[in-house]
């Protein structure tokens, strides 16, 4: 299959209904190490539609990676390594603990690069969360897909934060955390839980941190210190792996519209950044 084929797939779209229960906001308060959460009571938490409309491929059609194979919905991209690159968030109105709720999804694009370490796929993915008021949730998905890593090629340098944190917490992803996050959202990237199949197949020097696991993590932050608070607007971008061999801090300080926040790994790097908007 040549990259300009997979441009058919911009445009298609698909649907999946959910009811938003409260079974996994608990586990994802219990994972955050919450007694008594700071989200707004009654309502799924910023980023908690994440635990809705999983994953349901049935166990024959796991590829090697342990995502579903490629195919369907999105396009079947022949790189190897696939990346959660970043998102684009925006609230429109809360989603109650209890009601039916429905996603929409659309490909919006899908781009092809050639870059110095090989080929890499975007692919920008459109989802609408809907309850009976109409959308709740609209969120711009990036995924990245690119070429194993080349024998011996160094990792792309790093840079500090540009900011000073007021708020810092620091975190263990040992690989219990990782473990209980993919089984909240039924991850079955071997990444997150496969030592060997990480460091002898996808050449990582150890677990990696889900991309996700980060984002709601900085969210958090700032409902630590903010409890109660309605997030209306929600922009992060990966800039590095962080790997579970290794600890790391999460980052923010608040600004007049929210906040500014970011991941900071163990040799003091940028790992993701954010920008929160807050009412």
């Amino acid at each position: 299959m040549s990259f300009d084929t997979l441009k058919d797939w911009i445009g298609r779209q698909e649907e999946h209904l959910d009811v938003a229960t409260v079974a996994p906001l608990t586990g994802l308060a219990r994972t955050l190490d919450h007694d008594d959460p700071p989200w707004r009571p009654g309502e799924v938490p910023p980023l908690g539609h994440w635990l809705y409309f999983l994953p349901q491929a049935p166990q024959r059609d796991i590829a090697e990676d342990g995502h579903p194979h490629r195919g369907g919905f999105l396009p079947p991209v022949p790189l190897p390594r696939r990346m959660w690159a970043g998102g684009d968030l925006q609230w429109h109105g809360p989603i109650r603990v209890g009601e039916a709720i429905r996603r929409r999804s659309t490909i919006e694009n899908v781009e092809h690069k050639a870059g110095r370490s090989g080929d890499l796929v975007f692919v920008k993915v459109v989802h609408e969360v809907l309850t009976e008021r109409g959308v709740a949730v609209r969120e711009v998905h990036d995924i990245v897909y690119r070429d194993p890593p080349r024998p011996g090629e160094a990792p792309a340098p790093g840079e500090p934060p540009k900011e000073v944190a007021e708020w810092e917490r620091p975190v263990t992803g040992d690989p219990v955390l990782l473990f209980r996050f993919s089984a909240l959202t039924f991850n079955g990237h071997r990444i997150h839980y496969d030592r060997k199949y990480c460091e002898e197949v996808e050449g990582y020097p150890g677990l990696i941190v889900h991309g996700p696991l980060m984002a709601t993590l900085l969210v958090d932050l700032h409902l630590r210190h903010n409890p109660g608070t309605r997030v209306t607007g929600f922009r992060f971008r990966a800039r590095r792996p962080v790997f579970d061999v290794h600890p790391f801090s999460v980052c923010g300080r608040p600004t007049d519209g929210g906040a500014e926040l970011w991941i900071r790994d163990h040799q003091g790097f940028v790992a993701m950044t954010a920008t929160l908007d807050a009412e």
